[in-house]
């Protein structure tokens, strides 16, 4: 008799939880997120190929700046018996000619000489003006990123033979100037080398555009996508002269990151940028983008997938009110707050993932973890159901392609014509975002993407 009434208070207490009550109680046991404090990830160096072109007429712009008026001035006669000033008369022009630069430089030479000889006093000193040109060819190379030059005159050219009055008759002093000039040629070539190298210093302008880059910028309001550029190095080829232009080779090392949430801090430190020379640098740029979700904002996203949905199993549903992720033992735990049929949390496993076509993070190999207590295992024996398991798993995901898109719609700008300040422009083109893969961290889910493209910065108008 006894046995027998045990028998149907179980019968009774089962058929308690399995049907007639209209909301069953779950108390699941809660599997502990990994003890692991830090945030770590191998993240990828990007490279960016920026080939910098400087216009000659830009340096020559530069250069007339610098160089106006009185250019040389040799005071002392008694040394080389001559006195000397040299003034810029027009506009200097630069051309290349074979890989070098070409400089002609317009001036006027006022001279006083002395000629004769001192015995007995017998000599005398006489004052000329003479107008032509000097032609100068440099040499040019990148040195600590300044556009250096090492030119050497090679020709004078006069707009009359210097020449001078004696006893009534012009006298050709040709053959007495042209070796006094060459006395000054080092002089003046060097003040050309100087100047160039004052002028061109690009070493700023690139640091203004990479500080620029820096700054995270928000690529999509909704999912509080924030892209975000850290540079690392910069290498540099050796300048080349060709159809009225200087070109080198940038190559910008950096890493990327998407991130999810609040706007990260800028962490832009020039001094702790590597500036190095290379012999040459791929031609196409290969960036990869770390897409950083952390686990509440994932959370949070997901939770928006399931408002207003109900999953049912015959006459029983839940809905699914919150979703929870952290990371154990290298898996995803998705918990799901329900009410319903079934009310508490379950708690499942699943491995996260990324679809190339529709560009979401998902979870693959997805399951409840049965660690339970109580008698969840045969109260929600319809919920464990393959068909609810998987309704559940296509709500728990999250797309990235709007921000993938608006990230690379975000960086376009910076890619058409974009100006960090007067006379620097940045062109290049971005190709589409290819998924590598996915890492997670003890509080955020990384997806590594990359892409490619081809950028160039000219330098043309600088005030």
């Amino acid at each position: 008799m006894k046995n027998s009434i045990a028998s149907f208070q179980i019968f009774t207490l089962t058929l308690f939880f399995i049907g007639c009550s209209t909301s069953s109680k779950i108390s699941a046991l809660k599997p502990e997120p990994s003890t692991n404090t830090k945030i770590a990830y191998n993240n990828t160096t990007s490279l960016i190929n920026m080939p910098l072109e400087i216009s000659l007429n830009e340096i020559q712009n530069q250069l007339n700046k610098s160089l106006n008026g009185l250019v040389y001035e040799d005071a002392v006669l008694e040394d080389d018996k001559v006195e000397m000033k040299i003034w810029k008369t027009a506009p200097i022009e630069l051309m290349d000619k074979e890989g070098k630069i070409e400089t002609v430089l317009p001036l006027k030479v006022w001279a006083k000489f002395k000629y004769g000889t001192d015995f007995m006093g017998l000599n005398d000193t006489r004052e000329i003006e003479l107008n032509g040109t000097i032609t100068l060819l440099s040499d040019v190379k990148l040195s600590n990123w300044k556009l250096s030059t090492d030119s050497k005159i090679e020709d004078y050219n006069w707009s009359e033979s210097p020449s001078i009055l004696v006893a009534g008759k012009k006298v050709p002093i040709t053959y007495i100037i042209n070796p006094t000039l060459s006395i000054f040629k080092s002089k003046m070539a060097k003040k050309i080398d100087d100047a160039i190298e004052s002028s061109c210093d690009f070493k700023p302008y690139v640091l203004n555009v990479l500080k620029t880059l820096s700054v995270p910028f928000e690529t999509s309001p909704e999912y509080e996508t924030w892209f975000k550029l850290n540079p690392i190095e910069v290498d540099v080829t050796d300048a080349l002269v060709s159809k009225s232009k200087i070109t080198m080779d940038l190559g910008l090392k950096c890493t990327m990151q998407t991130m999810i949430g609040q706007k990260p801090n800028t962490a832009f430190n020039k001094e702790s940028i590597l500036f190095k020379s290379a012999d040459k640098i791929a031609d196409q740029t290969t960036a990869t983008v770390a897409a950083v979700s952390t686990y509440e904002s994932a959370s949070r996203i997901i939770t928006k997938n399931f408002q207003g949905k109900e999953f049912a199993s015959g006459k029983r549903k839940i809905v699914i009110q919150k979703v929870d992720l952290w990371s154990k033992d290298g898996r995803m735990i998705i918990a799901l707050d329900m009410t319903g049929n079934l009310n508490g949390t379950i708690y499942l496993s699943g491995i996260p993932n990324y679809n190339t076509i529709t560009k979401e993070i998902y979870f693959d190999q997805m399951d409840y973890i049965l660690n339970t207590k109580g008698l969840l295992t045969k109260t929600a024996n319809w919920l464990l159901q393959g068909i609810i398991l998987k309704k559940i798993q296509e709500n728990c995901r999250y797309s990235i392609k709007e921000n993938l898109e608006e990230g690379r719609k975000s960086l376009m700008p910076f890619l058409k014509n974009y100006s960090p300040m007067k006379g620097v422009f940045v062109n290049g083109t971005l190709n589409d975002f290819e998924f590598e893969k996915v890492e997670l961290t003890n509080n955020a889910i990384i997806a590594f993407i990359t892409t490619s493209g081809k950028m160039n910065i000219k330098i043309d108008g600088m005030e």
